[in-house]
């Protein structure tokens, strides 16, 4: 039997299919349910038990060596085989492939960690989900600290702690300081949520960019210098203006305009006839927000910087529906192009 069985491995080794009907008929005449392989292997119950181990290996060998030879052949075939349709006409034009385009909202946030990286300014992201202390306490919003009825929270869960969708990408910079020490010069872009009526002009998902800069000596002048640095680069626009505001964690706080111009149709309706158009909130940080995060504010200052990326996009593409950003509208999207 065992003879009989090596005989078979002669053949395999020796056969050569040209078809694919011819390598199946092997497979089949082998490897198949009803193949010589299954039919040896039910006779080895019969072999006599000091023959069953070169019975056994006789019977791996010629299994090995029947796969082995239709996976070469079927491998030979297919690289014999040209496919049609595909390779057939070497000189028809190509078909063009469709490049996707960034969204709005990606290029935009990019734009602003360049054009503040330029400057020595890092990246840094911290957790959607934040705590209380992260998103109010820290940053001088206390408990019942009417400041916080400016902010419609999103809470999750409000015992044993308050643990809420984050407002502002402020609580990044929290994290920041809590395990930098200055000098610290970093920026903070990020997904945020208000739980606000829609329309065209708010949503309860927006996108912010956040600065904060904190070393020894630092003042108001370096804030506007570094804001104008970046409307210039932004916006083209050399002009802008400091209107005196209110935030908790800032003081002095102030809302920064840049002069649009009135030179269309579009800058009247956009500015509503003065030109001014406001693009961030902005202040020296709150001594109380530095105590919190361990830093001495009577040897460190800071300035800190916040800006809707939804509204600056609106006003770089002249955009009138924040709502059209969401849609995932794709006569939309591909309107923008960016390399960024």
């Amino acid at each position: 039997m065992v003879d009989k069985i090596k005989g078979y491995i002669t053949e395999v080794e020796n056969f050569q299919g040209k078809t694919t009907e011819e390598i199946e008929t092997f497979r089949i005449k082998f490897l198949g349910k009803k193949g010589l392989l299954n039919e040896f292997f039910a006779e080895f119950k019969n072999v006599p038990n000091d023959q069953k181990k070169e019975f056994g290996q006789t019977i791996n060998q010629l299994k090995n060596s029947a796969q082995a030879k239709v996976d070469e052949l079927k491998e030979w075939l297919e690289n014999q085989t040209e496919e049609k349709g595909i390779y057939g006409d070497l000189s028809r034009p190509g078909e063009a492939i469709e490049i996707g385009s960034r969204h709005p909202i990606s290029i935009v946030k990019n734009q602003i960690i360049e054009i503040f990286s330029n400057i020595g300014f890092n990246v840094s992201e911290g957790p959607e989900i934040e705590d209380d202390w992260h998103n109010f306490t820290a940053l001088n919003l206390p408990e019942y600290h009417p400041a916080r009825d400016m902010q419609d929270t999103f809470f999750i869960q409000t015992n044993p702690e308050d643990i809420l969708l984050r407002t502002h990408t402020s609580s990044v910079q929290v994290r920041y300081m809590e395990d930098n020490k200055p000098p610290i010069r970093t920026i903070s872009p990020g997904r945020v949520f208000r739980n606000e009526a829609i329309s065209s002009r708010s949503h309860c998902i927006f996108h912010q960019v956040e600065g904060l800069y904190i070393d020894k000596d630092v003042s108001f002048a370096d804030l506007k210098q570094t804001l104008l640095y970046f409307t210039k680069q932004l916006f083209g626009k050399s002009k802008i203006r400091l209107r005196p505001s209110y935030f908790p964690f800032t003081e002095p706080s102030a809302e920064v305009d840049i002069y649009w111009g009135l030179e269309t149709e579009t800058d009247y309706r956009i500015t509503k006839g003065t030109g001014w158009l406001e693009i961030m909130g902005c202040g020296m940080v709150d001594p109380n927000v530095l105590k919190n995060c361990n830093i001495d504010p009577n040897e460190y200052s800071g300035f800190a910087f916040g800006m809707g990326i939804e509204r600056i996009a609106m006003l770089l593409y002249q955009i009138g529906d924040i709502r059209m950003f969401y849609e995932n509208d794709v006569r939309f999207l591909k309107q923008f192009k960016s390399v960024l």
